[in-house]
């Protein structure tokens, strides 16, 4: 009996285990940046290893393509191109498009006259938010990873965009302009706010007389980064953080020229950010804390869009557990 049992639970680790390499990103991919650039004069879809080094185009496609988005398993890239070349009254459309790791496979996922911005992946790998003007304005919505059930989350006379999940895929912070915030330059200011998957519970985190923009979850669920031209100057962006629930507010960057974009390093210790203060846009990385700030890119035309692979595997959102299968244990971390 106990032979039984022993040649039993042996083929199930087997079987886990197989699941999990299947499952776990590869080593190299988690150490890699994909960005837009325009150094092939167009924008393209690079990849690049967190250092900096040996950056490779995935696109090579002579419509422009821009904004990449990590698949929690490393194996896909969703971005947004202008291939179909198909005309709108503010210019020409941009559609959602999902593509290898490697640049193989380009799949269209979206299909409408209107402009999508913004694509995020799901932590939990099943479905991609992202903001879009197809009903009249710019609003949130969310579509399954195969193209399907499309779903509209906000419904903002003005503007909601630039949407970021949580590690739990059971939140998603966005950027908003809506009635009731400050007005600055005779416009509404923009502010971070905070909603369940559904679309449900919406919530402002932010609350200030200047604009914030594109928040980005760290891999722990515990802070939020942001830009934003609180300085005062009504022009210069700078990188700021946040607890997620909007307090603890601290600024990241301060020179005299734009830093925007954040996107958090697998382990949370670090932050990729895009900024002009080399004179073009370039991709600079930085300490979580702000210190330590580098470049990774140094070219003469435009680096922008840095998005660091952020696996689920890699880091467990506060207060969650990992199931370990087999003995069905659950570590808190």
């Amino acid at each position: 009996m106990q032979r039984r049992y022993s040649l039993v639970h042996l083929i199930l680790c087997g079987v886990v285990g197989l699941g999990l390499m299947l499952l776990t990103p590869d080593v190299e991919v988690q150490a890699r940046i994909a960005f837009s650039s325009d150094r092939d004069g167009n924008s393209e879809i690079y990849v690049m290893d967190a250092d900096g080094g040996n950056p490779q185009n995935l696109t090579n496609h002579p419509d422009s393509d821009f904004h990449p988005s990590w698949s929690p398993d490393g194996k896909w890239i969703a971005f947004l191109s202008r291939r179909d070349q198909v005309p709108f009254k503010h210019g020409i459309t941009a559609e959602i498009y999902v593509m290898d790791a490697s640049g193989g496979n380009p799949q269209r996922l979206t299909n409408n006259p209107h402009a999508d911005y913004h694509p995020s992946w799901s932590p939990d790998g099943k479905q991609i938010v992202f903001a879009s003007v197809r009903d009249g304005n710019t609003d949130i919505y969310v579509i399954d990873v195969d193209g399907e059930n499309e779903q509209r989350l906000t419904n903002n006379p003005l503007y909601d965009y630039s949407p970021s999940w949580s590690p739990d895929s059971e939140r998603i912070v966005f950027t908003a302009r809506r009635d009731g915030h400050f007005r600055k330059d005779f416009d509404l200011t923009t502010e971070i706010y905070m909603m369940d998957a559904d679309g449900g519970n919406q919530q402002r985190l932010t609350e200030n007389r200047r604009n914030d923009y594109s928040p980005s979850w760290s891999p722990d669920g515990k802070r939020i980064a942001f830009w934003s031209d609180r300085k005062g100057d009504f022009v210069n962006y700078e990188i700021y953080v946040m607890d997620a629930d909007g307090g603890n507010q601290q600024r990241l960057t301060e020179n005299r020229h734009d830093d925007w974009f954040p996107s958090w390093s697998p382990d949370g210790e670090r932050i990729a950010f895009m900024s002009e203060r080399d004179g073009n846009d370039e991709i600079y990385v930085m300490d979580a804390d702000g210190g330590n700030q580098k470049n990774l890119t140094n070219h003469p035309e435009k680096d922008n869009f840095p998005v660091w692979f952020n696996s689920p595997f890699s880091v467990s959102p506060a207060g969650k557990k990992f199931t370990m299968w087999g003995r069905l244990k659950q570590v808190n971390r």
